[in-house]
């Protein structure tokens, strides 16, 4: 075999070619959230309408498409993006979450959900380069949101046959995202929030006719989030269930975020690191919901990131981060209480074929 052949199997990914490694040296940071730092700006209306002339007569309130935002106010959520990297992320999130033509058909904007997810992928990619050095490269992730939609349960009590969204309106959504991601300088793509698997699976379909269309693969990040303590997915399955219904799409990382903060998420992150042959990514919010706080949330940095720290110290987790409620502060105290710990160790199917390759390789020699 020769080494350009080599090199094309042991090298998978087309860009973010070598997280897979940094998951395996360090636990690595994932950043906080976009909206709780866009809530403290307290926006008005014409805020979120900027300067858009084709936006000055819009029939319905924008005010709260945050997605919006990278569009008509870019130096806020580049400023947001670099707080971050200076509180020590290394994988920045797009402003994309809701930036698909089936979550913005909410706000009469679906036309501008291509140049949402440009734009924001630009914002990032700009200030991952300002940041980035040798020795701590950052990375965009390409953030592809649940949409509010669900293809799997009725929005009718009454029928549950009805459905308010099918799986091709969904995979054409998500394929203009991530072609628009990809263009504007992704490295990775992070599949969130999921708590409805056939959406999550219209997406998937999607990347995967994107990588032939393109002849491009990129890391893939999975993420679900558990909605009660049943332990399930709103769709309906367990963490093992939702694991083994995605894991053909070999993500890097898989894992949880959001929903029930990092106290009642630990006995589901501790089943998947039990199962999962990739790497356990976390990212929870700070705690429960409590509308007296400045966040929006309860726990305080200090909080959050000795819950993190604990994850960290029992082996559990690759990556970690934050959600909603979590800001800068958070992420610098996470980053500083996960540091000394190793990440969590696994052996994927791609490095025990490495293995087997270079055995054999050394029985030709």
């Amino acid at each position: 075999m020769t080494a350009d052949a080599r090199s094309v199997k042991t090298s998978p990914y087309t860009r973010g070619a070598i997280l897979p490694d940094l998951l395996r040296q360090r636990i690595l940071i994932l950043d906080g959230a976009m909206g709780t730092m866009i809530q403290q700006s307290k926006l008005s209306e014409k805020d979120f309408r900027g300067n858009r002339v084709d936006l000055e007569n819009h029939a319905i309130d924008v005010k709260g498409n945050n997605e919006l935002l990278s569009i008509t106010k870019p130096e806020l959520i580049l400023e947001i993006h670099r707080q971050y990297l200076a509180a020590g992320a290394d994988i920045l999130e797009t402003n994309t979450f809701g930036a698909t033509t089936v979550a913005q058909e909410d706000y009469h904007l679906a036309h501008l959900a291509r140049e949402m997810n440009l734009c924001s992928a630009k914002l990032a990619r700009q200030a991952c380069d300002e940041y980035s050095t040798p020795d701590k490269p950052r990375f965009v992730a390409g953030a592809l949101g649940p949409t509010p939609k669900t293809a799997s349960i009725s929005p009718d009590v009454n029928d549950p046959g009805a459905r308010n969204v099918d799986f091709e309106t969904l995979r054409l959504a998500y394929y203009e995202q991530i072609e628009a991601l990809v263009e504007g300088g992704v490295d990775l793509l992070l599949l969130e929030t999921v708590f409805d698997t056939l959406n999550a699976k219209a997406a998937l379909f999607a990347l995967d006719e994107f990588f032939e269309n393109t002849q491009q693969r990129f890391p893939l990040m999975i993420s679900g989030t558990v909605t009660d303590a049943s332990g399930r997915i709103l769709s309906g399955q367990t963490v093992e269930a939702f694991w083994n219904s995605l894991r053909h799409a070999k993500p890097m990382t898989f894992g949880l975020n959001c929903a029930l903060g990092a106290t009642l998420m630990k006995p589901y992150i501790s089943e998947l690191a039990k199962i999962c042959d990739t790497a356990i990514a976390c990212y929870p919010n700070a705690g429960l919901p409590n509308p007296m706080s400045d966040t929006g949330f309860d726990e305080t940095p200090e909080i959050t990131s000795s819950l993190l720290a604990d994850f960290s110290k029992d082996g559990l987790v690759n990556l970690v981060g934050g959600c909603c409620g979590t800001t800068p502060e958070h992420i610098r105290a996470i980053a500083q209480a996960v540091a000394q710990f190793q990440p969590r160790p696994w052996r994927s199917k791609w490095q025990a074929y490495k293995e087997v390759e270079t055995a054999a390789e050394s029985l030709d020699e």
